[in-house]
């Protein structure tokens, strides 16, 4: 049956004017980006084929070019509008930091931090910058590793929150496996990177893992 034929309330589009894009599942916005299907299948369809296929947006989202066209009903215009898509979100939340509107809900900074990180296949460790008001600055990635890991240094960290003249800082890295919880590791670098930024009298707020799931060491009370 085609989509149009479905019951009004059942239509991804109608379902997101009448109850909000919360309302609608992973399979269900795809659908709405697709637009179309191809012979024998609905955009419906089409989408919920294709995160069986990538087992998650998050995948389907990461998917290199080249292998991305060779899906049958995405290809090279679907690959560029995806992009824009996803960066057009990055921007959004980006300004809402940038304004200061978004430290007043942790949420938008997680949002932010799992747009820039959770689709990365390598290990990135990065900062938020803040001022005085806790403004960001700027977002930056310090450091790169392999999927096992990233190395950081406290005196670079040090002297890039110097150079951007910060008052305090967010640190976040992901998982590229997807398992968000700290590592020894994590935890270690964090007390190191705290202790060396309380010299310059520089707080850090918060540490979040980015994984399937984004984790905070404030709410877990470890910092």
């Amino acid at each position: 049956m085609s989509i149009k034929h479905w019951p009004q309330d059942q239509q991804p589009r109608e379902k997101l004017l009448a109850n909000g894009p919360t309302s609608l599942s992973d399979f269900e916005l795809l659908a709405i980006f697709l637009r179309t299907g191809i012979p024998g299948l609905s955009a419906v369809e089409l989408a919920r084929d294709l995160i069986r296929r990538f087992g998650s947006l998050k995948n389907l989202f990461g998917t290199p070019l080249e292998e991305f066209c060779q899906v049958p009903g995405l290809g090279p215009a679907k690959y560029v509008q995806l992009q824009a898509v996803l960066e057009m979100a990055k921007r959004h939340l980006y300004e809402s930091l940038e304004k200061g509107e978004g430290f007043s809900s942790p949420d938008s900074v997680e949002r932010y931090l799992a747009h820039q990180l959770k689709h990365l296949p390598h290990e990135v460790f990065a900062c938020l910058y803040l001022d005085n008001q806790h403004r960001l600055i700027a977002f930056e990635e310090l450091f790169r590793g392999t999927i096992d890991g990233a190395s950081v240094y406290p005196r670079e960290v040090v002297k890039q929150v110097l150079a951007h003249n910060a008052a305090a800082v967010i640190f976040a890295h992901n998982h590229p496996s997807g398992i968000a919880e700290p590592s020894d590791s994590d935890i270690r670098i964090t007390k190191r990177l705290q202790d060396a930024l309380a010299l310059v009298d520089v707080r850090v707020l918060d540490h979040f893992v980015v994984g399937d799931e984004v984790i905070s060491f404030a709410q877990r009370g470890m910092l």
